[in-house]
């Protein structure tokens, strides 16, 4: 994702720009954007594989609701980081999203 996203941000200054700069440009980054996506998307497994654990702990069951649940903490984690209102929207999404597999 972060190669995708790195290489579509076009530089302000692109006209002005030589081939070479524009390649070296887009390279940073994308490095840049990989990175940051890579770090969102180990922090929230983080949270969301211990929140389904301590989550199925608590219930002593293993159902999908463990899984909704535990994609509901994390939505809401990841919005408070970043001050958003929409946390109630921002529960549901991981819940849908998140597959088993990556437990």
């Amino acid at each position: 994702m972060g190669l995708f996203f790195g290489a579509l941000e076009n530089p302000i200054m692109a006209e002005e720009m030589t081939a070479r700069q524009q390649i070296v440009y887009q390279a940073k980054q994308m490095g840049r954007k990989s990175m940051s996506h890579a770090k969102t998307f180990a922090v929230m497994g983080l949270i969301f594989s211990a929140a389904e654990c301590v989550v199925e702990k608590a219930r002593a069951k293993h159902d999908i609701t463990n899984s909704a649940v535990a994609g509901c903490v994390t939505g809401g984690a990841l919005a408070a980081k970043g001050q958003s209102y929409l946390s109630c929207s921002q529960c549901a999404r991981p819940a849908v999203c998140v597959p088993n597999s990556l437990i």
